[in-house]
């Protein structure tokens, strides 16, 4: 006999693969973004009100219709744009952007056959205006449409060295720089109306270290954030940007390849998901996919292996728990390139791919939270 728990499951699947559901917005079941060149899709943004999906491709920011039709992109940025989300009351997509000399900001420099920046680091909040992107490659840095602020506690941390286990290493924390980015309220109080600006860092995924077994998240109130904001000068890094976050948060999931690549609040579950690339440590369960509840307040702990004081978040009580770390998550194939809450449990949900002429492209597929401990999403068909 099926427990409650199956049961539920299979007319949950019943129902999705008959279309049966409440559809509170007019967005269909597919949305594809094209194909978009040489480097893969880092983050989406849905704008549901106005019916624009905003896709960034590390080099440049797409905007497309509901259907995927192209309405306009920004193009000629030379560091890698990853995760994005759309700030409603601005009208403002938000991005992570960075610029550096490790095998990811070579590689970029590489394919674009641009100069690498060996002695500059620069890990940027983009803010693109909606509203002026109207029309396909207006560039990045000629067109009045994107502003930049610098997230100077990740270029400190990047810079910084450390000794951990009686010996020197680079990057405090491992920090590689920045990528998953979202906004969403204060853990704790996920009934304020108040939006704050959640950064994740990319993290190194050396499995000889010991210092990168947790993700780290800054949190900023972008409210006076014009007296920070700059024009992009991709030759001429600057470093303004506020000199603290709010808050530094950590959560530990084990290493992780690059940190949370996307970062997304839902408000339908009140919690953070955060898809990576799994990491490589036999120790750890290696998820894909984590949730960090945001209902609980963060407490203080002390940071293994360097006995510092620091504010953690906890995992949410659902999906695999490992016994032996007690970490929970999911083994969820998708995501990393974006999931996007769409409200009542439902999530467009990045499928990349790659075509045999080399150009990169995705398509968002609509799922439904399930949240069993096996079973993160479902698809619609």
């Amino acid at each position: 006999m099926l427990s409650k728990k199956q049961l539920g499951l299979v007319l949950l699947g019943i129902l999705l693969s008959f279309g049966v559901y409440a559809q509170p917005f007019n967005f269909p079941l597919n949305i594809p973004s094209g194909k978009q060149g040489q480097f893969h899709v880092q983050g989406v943004a849905i704008d549901k009100v106005n019916g624009f999906v905003y896709f960034s491709f590390t080099d440049k920011l797409v905007k497309t219709d509901r259907q995927g039709n192209l309405i306009g992109s920004v193009t000629g940025l030379t560091g890698h744009l990853g995760d994005i989300d759309l700030k409603v009351d601005e009208n403002k997509i938000y991005g992570s952007l960075e610029y550096k000399n490790d095998a990811i900001g070579k590689n970029i420099s590489n394919k674009l056959g641009v100069a690498e920046k060996k002695d500059q680091v620069g890990f940027y909040v983009a803010i693109f205006d909606a509203a002026r992107i109207v029309r396909p490659n207006m560039d990045a840095q000629k067109e009045d449409l994107l502003q930049t602020v610098c997230i100077r506690e990740a270029v400190k941390d990047h810079k910084d060295s450390v000794i951990v286990d009686g010996k020197k290493l680079a990057h405090r924390y491992a920090c590689s720089g920045i990528d998953g980015l979202t906004f969403g309220p204060a853990f704790g109080a996920i009934k304020d109306s108040k939006q704050y600006l959640y950064v994740a860092y990319g993290i190194y995924g050396d499995t000889t270290r010991t210092d990168n077994d947790h993700q780290v998240i800054l949190r900023y109130d972008v409210k006076d954030w014009g007296r920070y904001a700059r024009p992009l000068s991709q030759d001429d890094l600057h470093t303004a940007g506020p000199a603290k976050p709010l808050d530094k948060y950590f959560i530990r999931t084990g290493a992780t390849n690059y940190g949370i690549q996307n970062l997304a609040y839902d408000a339908s579950t009140g919690n953070f998901f955060a898809a990576v690339y799994k990491g490589k440590k036999s120790r750890y369960p290696n998820y894909d996919l984590f949730m960090i509840d945001g209902r609980q307040k963060p407490v203080k702990r002390t940071l293994i292996p360097d006995g510092e004081q620091v504010k953690m978040l906890a995992l949410s009580a659902a999906g695999l728990k490992d016994p032996a770390t007690g970490i929970r998550g999911w083994r969820f194939e998708w995501g990393s390139t974006r999931l996007c809450p769409m409200g009542d449990g439902k999530f467009y949900i990045s499928h990349n791919s790659k075509d045999k002429d080399g150009q990169q492209q995705t398509v968002l597929h609509l799922y439904q939270w399930v949240g069993s401990e096996e079973e993160a999403f479902m698809m619609y068909r």
